[in-house]
């Protein structure tokens, strides 16, 4: 072959790889890019409300109805894949379920096949109006969710009146429901086998009045204790857990400890060291009862799992209040990661009052608070107020990186329906403290969702 062949062919070569490495570069400079966003867990499950406009808690009316209650399931997971965020949609059927109660009224088996909601109000009849009209529920639903696409309703169990929220156990085969002390009867335990409910029994906490409400009932991770806010006496009362078979005793366990002003909801920590509670700072000497409450707070409590002897040689169990941080305005909901590390409470604001009252805010927020697993030391770091209405709950993924929020409805009243609405914890490289963002995503569900729990 002669050079000047050669040299031709050499620039033909030349030529086609630079044209190839021009178009791989622009591929990378046109390829989508987007942020971090993998939320990690099998399975979100959340609970609607739909007789009820937020405002219904002010002014009693109910308003338009947006269909009916309903169960919405969000597989996050299929096969072993990760469904792309983007893709992301809730699968939904009905099961009559209410906001007016503490955002614990669903639960999953540690399984991930089944949901237990509790009807705190029944449905909304076709005439009713006001929210008065709405009587109080006394239904427990089992819901078979091990296909996620199609979750189906296998059980309805009256239990009492007006339940207040449910929890299953570590070992999954007991489940407790707080009742409002207009039942009278304190806690329910109803035994679940095989996908199937056994026969309630009830018992009163140790040491508290049946006329005290319960507002959450909290099983410790060892199955062998239980905790509850005492919302009107302010108080974390703790029990111990006796089972044979299928009976439940429940024995003192300790006293109760004053926490602050109406705790709604607790969390233990993992290895149930310790419980946080959340103070809403509502009751009577408020404006409203909570229409106009002052921000609220985070306190947590060193749990005893063992008795100790005192100087007087007595054997005792002893509690102890040790932190407590401020947050937004109404924290109903509260979640800790699963690392330990990191707290959010879902603040209401006054995002639920009437457009027309001059006291309403435009936007609810979130509250960000470090939690310190060695001395249970809360520390507030900031609030993020968003356009939303009613935030009951959230949920940390399995990673504790990201978060979904329930957001009961929306400001913009030609968008229908509540929203499951991802946020991500993040950190900047040169002032490395946490802090939330909110995504672009979400997933539409039916509006009113209030309690939503992580098949993990």
């Amino acid at each position: 072959m002669n050079s000047a062949k050669f040299n031709s062919r050499l620039f033909r070569l030349a030529a086609i790889f630079w044209t190839v490495a021009s178009m791989a570069s622009a591929g990378a400079q046109t390829a989508p890019r987007n942020a971090p966003m993998d939320f990690q867990g099998r399975v979100l499950v959340s609970i609607s409300d739909a007789d009820m406009l937020a405002s219904a808690y002010v002014d009693g009316v109910l308003g338009p109805r947006e269909g009916r209650d309903a169960i919405s399931v969000i597989p996050l997971t299929e096969g072993d894949r990760v469904i792309d965020v983007r893709t992301l949609r809730a699968y939904e059927t009905e099961v009559s379920n209410s906001v007016a109660g503490a955002p614990s009224a669903v639960a999953i088996s540690p399984d991930g096949r089944y949901a237990f909601v509790v009807e705190t109000f029944k449905q909304a009849e076709q005439q009713a109006q006001r929210f008065s009209d709405l009587p109080a529920g006394m239904t427990l639903t089992l819901v078979d969710i091990a296909n996620p696409k199609t979750p189906r309703v296998l059980e309805k169990l009256e239990v009492g009146k007006r339940l207040e929220t449910v929890e299953i156990n570590p070992a999954g085969d007991m489940l407790a429901v707080g009742l409002h002390p207009r039942d009278g009867r304190g806690v329910a335990f109803i035994p679940f086998r095989e996908g199937r409910f056994g026969t309630p029994s009830y018992q009163l906490l140790p040491g508290v009045d049946k006329d005290t409400r319960i507002t959450h009932v909290s099983w410790h991770p060892s199955g062998r204790f239980i905790a509850a806010a005492l919302s009107d006496a302010g108080r974390i009362a703790f029990a111990r857990v006796q089972r044979q078979g299928d009976e439940i005793s429940l024995q003192p366990w300790g006293g109760s400890v004053q926490v602050g002003k109406y705790p709604f909801k607790i969390v233990w920590t993992p290895g149930g060291k310790y419980v946080l509670a959340n103070n809403l700072q509502w009751g009577p000497d408020v404006g409203g009862f909570w229409t106009e409450a002052p921000r609220g707070s985070v306190a947590s409590i060193r749990f005893a799992d063992k008795s100790a002897t005192d100087l007087q040689g007595r054997t005792v169990v002893q509690h102890a209040l040790v932190g407590v941080a401020e947050t937004g305005v109404s924290p109903e909901g509260l979640t800790i990661s699963p690392d330990g590390q990191l707290v959010v409470t879902t603040n209401l604001e006054r995002s639920f009052l009437p457009y027309d009252d001059s006291r309403i805010t435009w936007h609810a927020s979130l509250s960000l608070l470090r939690f310190d697993l060695a001395s249970g030391q809360l520390q507030h770091v900031a609030d993020y107020p968003f356009d939303g209405i009613l935030p009951e709950s959230a949920v940390f993924d399995n990673s504790s990186r990201y978060l979904a929020v329930a957001n009961f409805d929306h400001f913009d009243d030609n968008r229908a329906g509540g929203s499951i609405d991802f946020w991500r914890v993040d950190r900047d490289p040169l002032n490395p403290h946490p802090l939330l963002v909110r995504t672009v995503h979400n997933v539409p569900v039916t509006r009113g969702p209030h309690s939503i729990v992580l098949a993990r």
